[in-house]
């Protein structure tokens, strides 16, 4: 988001300001980003201000025997194995994999999601509750053997 002037066309902006995010891989990090929007900056001018949040930082998840119940529990109800991908967006995993937890996520169809109507199909909600209950009666299973 950028916004800079008073509103009209006729007016050279005196401040101009940029809200932006990083989403970065584990390949790179924070102070990395940090200093190169820096270096950047300072190309052109010294008279800036940035404030900086960082609201979490990227993870991996090493295969574990949560993925292998989730993955055999999905394949169960919907007759297929599931693609283990991050294309879900940002993750609110990077707040709790810091912990140590193993970080599944499973849900229903990204294709609406963030969108006017956003919806979700009866059906997927349907198999999700079933992939559920699977992942929760192997889990038990796991715990009592």
């Amino acid at each position: 988001n950028i916004r800079g002037g008073v509103g009209v066309t006729n007016v050279i902006p005196d401040s101009v300001d940029v809200d932006f995010n990083f989403r970065y891989s584990t390949e790179s990090n924070d102070k990395l980003l940090k200093d190169r929007v820096v270096e950047i900056i300072e190309k052109f001018t010294s008279d800036y201000k940035i404030d900086w949040n960082l609201s979490g930082e990227p993870f991996l998840t090493q295969s574990s025997r949560l993925i292998h119940l989730v993955s055999n529990s999905v394949e169960q109800v919907v007759g297929t194995k599931p693609i283990l991908s991050t294309a879900g967006g940002t993750s609110d995993g990077r707040f709790i994999a810091p912990t140590g937890a193993q970080v599944v996520e499973l849900g229903p169809s990204n294709e609406t999601i963030h969108k006017i109507d956003e919806c979700v199909r009866l059906e997927d909600i349907e198999k999700l509750s079933e992939i559920y209950e699977k992942i929760l009666i192997a889990i038990n299973k796991e715990a009592d053997d």
